[in-house]
């Protein structure tokens, strides 16, 4: 069964084009299932030692649903219960798809039922307040400005911010190209002001001949740098923000994933199209995007119970009684 774990991981990463973090994810899960399995096995046969030689055509409905019954009594989120299931569920459908199995036995395991979540939103003042409050009298502070009007004016991941580099840019048309996930390459609108400040971090960088030498070797540079002039790190962007909306006490927890998040709703609330914050965000499913249309309408019921005459009569006749 580890032979075709492996390659399983193997062809997610080469044909699915599946990024680093998803396969190492899915291979951590495999293994863990494997390993149930053959403690499990073990336990049935009386076995001190764990089976290794596992038949892959033993497992049945009843083992899966004996590996779900053990994530739950391991407390685990819901969240990551669901993503285990997926893995092995998907590790069977390729098994099925190469003519290994006859039947996806995971196909009848249903995956738990997740909590809404509501993603955290800033209102225009507050990105606004924010984006001002910046220190801009070192270059450090200019690009700490240029970053987050970046992820605000493009709604990009982290990720796909960190990785940019000055060839990614095209200021004259206003676009810049992302790798998103899975390698995938799309080109997202840039607005002025963020060009802007961009353009006057690039010009205050103290660069010393020797780094300029080392980019011009690689034949590319980092858009944003760290103070050693090597390429920023999620992790240092994350803990900038969260110092400045500590300062600004701003009274919620504000992410790099929430300037996205407050991109895309304002740009739906602005009347954008739908489908173009899905080209922008990098959904492969519209249905990912929709998550925002909700948000939109709870605002929208919002002012409709503030504004309209009905809806305050029916109210006040609610205190009354």
């Amino acid at each position: 069964m580890q032979n075709h774990i492996d390659a399983y991981l193997e062809a997610i990463a080469i044909q699915k084009n599946y990024s680093e973090h998803t396969c190492r994810a899915y291979h951590h899960d495999l293994n863990e299932f494997l390993f149930f399995i053959s403690a499990r096995l073990s336990n049935l046969s009386g076995d001190t030692e764990e089976n290794k030689q596992i038949n892959i055509h033993d497992i049945d409905l009843f083992v899966f649903k004996d590996y779900v019954k053990h994530l739950f009594q391991k407390k685990l989120k819901k969240k990551t219960i669901t993503r285990k299931i997926s893995a092995v569920r998907s590790f069977f459908h390729y098994l099925l798809k190469q003519g290994i199995i006859e039947k996806n036995p995971a196909e009848g395991i249903i995956s738990p039922k997740l909590e809404k979540h509501v993603p955290v939103v800033l209102t225009i003042d507050d990105v606004f307040r924010l984006l001002d409050s910046i220190q801009t009298d070192t270059w450090l502070g200019l690009r700490n400005q240029a970053m987050f009007e970046t992820l605000y004016s493009c709604g990009v991941r982290i990720s796909e911010l960190v990785g940019l580099n000055v060839s990614h840019m095209d200021m004259d048309r206003g676009m810049v190209r992302v790798k998103g996930k899975g390698d995938k390459e799309r080109w997202v609108p840039i607005g002025n002001k963020a060009i802007e400040r961009i353009q006057l971090y690039r010009q205050s960088i103290p660069l010393k001949e020797a780094d300029i030498h080392r980019y011009i070797q690689k034949n590319d540079m980092p858009l944003f740098l760290n103070k050693n002039f090597g390429r920023i790190t999620s992790r240092s962007i994350a803990r900038i923000l969260e110092q400045i909306t500590h300062e600004l006490a701003i009274m919620l927890h504000v992410t790099p994933h929430t300037l996205r998040h407050t991109f895309a709703t304002h740009m739906l609330d602005s009347g954008a199209d739908l489908r173009a914050i899905q080209e922008c965000l990098g959904h492969v499913s519209l249905s990912t995007t929709q998550k925002y249309t909700h948000l939109s309408l709870d605002k929208i019921m919002e002012v409709y119970d503030k504004a309209h005459p009905q809806a305050q009569r029916h109210r006040g006749t609610e205190a009354q009684s």
